[in-house]
């Protein structure tokens, strides 16, 4: 039974390009930018601190209410802001005015990012989703603000259509699955996580680093699809993702 699962775990992912996947295992991620005292999360200081550090950088993307996407990982203001809106309520300029509360950045849409970033460093782009939104015009926004950007980059979501989606309309992207087990997420049980990489038949996984090592992820490795994992925030993580995994995504302790 364990050898058939491995071989349908093989099979829902998609068959390896090192090609197009290799560069994802050379190096550490900053989880959401290299952020820290006075450099937020998901900001352009944390953001140029990574780029200076020789790290990769992982950001999150939803979109404003005139559908920009925009670099952010929290569905509200408030906190990172201390506003109680929800983040699809404002425009792309109404953002561009917000302040948040421990840094003097201010926050930005994916275009400024890929302006700063410039290819010196590869990035990972998590479109965020949930139940009832409207992904697919997300992964649309990404797609068109990636056109013509020459630098190494890769796109990754928890909802398996972000991936299904890029393999279907811009197959030149790197797409990636994320995923974790614990109640927090949606693929808790293994017909669930099979379902999902059915649907999304991602290049490669970013795995919740407490839920590794698993005979799923190992069989994927096995195939030669990648597996970076996250988050990776103490030496004990940071041990897991070394036996484990092939990339850290990776904030605090978990750098050292």
């Amino acid at each position: 039974m364990r050898l058939l699962l491995s071989r349908l775990d093989r099979f829902f992912a998609a068959t390896p390009d090192p090609a197009r996947t290799g560069w994802l295992s050379e190096w550490t991620y900053a989880h959401r930018g290299l952020h820290g005292p006075g450099r937020i999360e998901n900001g352009p200081s944390a953001f140029r601190a990574a780029v200076e550090a020789g790290l990769g950088v992982e950001c999150d993307i939803q979109r404003s209410a005139d559908d920009w996407p925009m670099v952010f990982h929290d569905w509200d203001f408030a906190r990172l802001v201390g506003r109680p809106e929800k983040t699809g309520a404002l425009t792309r300029d109404e953002w561009r005015e917000l302040a948040y509360l421990e840094s003097e950045d201010r926050p930005m849409d994916l275009p400024e990012l890929l302006a700063m970033i410039a290819g010196r460093v590869p990035l990972l782009i998590e479109i965020k989703s949930r139940r009832g939104y409207d992904v697919e015009l997300s992964c649309r926004r990404v797609v068109d603000a990636l056109a013509g950007y020459g630098g190494r980059h890769a796109v990754m979501s928890f909802d398996p259509r972000v991936s299904r989606w890029l393999k279907r309309h811009s197959p030149q992207t790197t797409r990636g699955l994320v995923m974790r087990e614990d109640e927090y997420g949606y693929t808790q049980k293994a017909w669930q996580r099979r379902m999902a990489l059915w649907v999304a038949q991602p290049e490669f996984l970013a795995y919740h680093v407490a839920a590794l090592p698993n005979p799923m992820t190992s069989a994927l490795r096995d195939a030669g699809v990648p597996v970076l994992t996250w988050t990776v925030n103490s030496p004990e993580t940071r041990a897991v993702a070394a036996a484990h995994a092939d990339a850290p995504i990776a904030e605090g302790a978990g750098l050292a």
